[in-house]
């Protein structure tokens, strides 16, 4: 199946409570369809505005047209990986996207490392809990302090 850049599975909840904060826009990037659209819709739950991709090719151009707050990338994409995503995204956008790694692989700490040094702000292993995506999206959304 070709990447649906603008693809957004499952509607916003229309009983999920009010949330005190804004609401985030969400760039999911992960090739498992079965990860994004459980994602998706936890963040949905929450409020946020989502879009997914499936590649990591996609990224770019899903970033200049959605405009997110923060991006959630895979590592493990065949093709384009999550580490050549964040260097393209820090090279085009420097840190205006706030970008989350997530690997169903650890490697004695590597990617970890090399995470950081292309550019990730978090990285987080599978299986990895929701709450630990919300909390790094909550520090998005309080304001700031000058």
């Amino acid at each position: 199946m070709a990447d649906d850049v603008g693809w957004n599975p499952g509607a916003p909840s229309k009983s999920a409570p009010a949330k005190s904060f804004d609401s985030l826009r969400v760039l999911i990037a992960d090739d498992d369809r079965d990860t994004v659209l459980t994602l998706a819709m936890l963040l949905r739950d929450e409020g946020h505005e989502v879009r997914c991709v499936y590649s990591g090719s996609t990224v770019l151009e899903a970033v200049r047209q959605f405009d997110p707050h923060a991006a959630l990338v895979d590592i493990n994409m065949p093709g384009l990986d999550g580490f050549d995503v964040a260097r393209g995204l820090r090279t085009k956008y420097g840190e205006k996207v706030l970008l989350i790694g997530i690997s169903g692989v650890y490697k004695k700490g590597s990617d970890r490392v090399l995470a950081g040094l292309v550019g990730f702000d978090h990285y987080l292993v599978k299986p990895y809990l929701a709450s630990e995506v919300l909390e790094l999206l909550e520090t998005l959304s309080k304001p700031r302090i000058p």
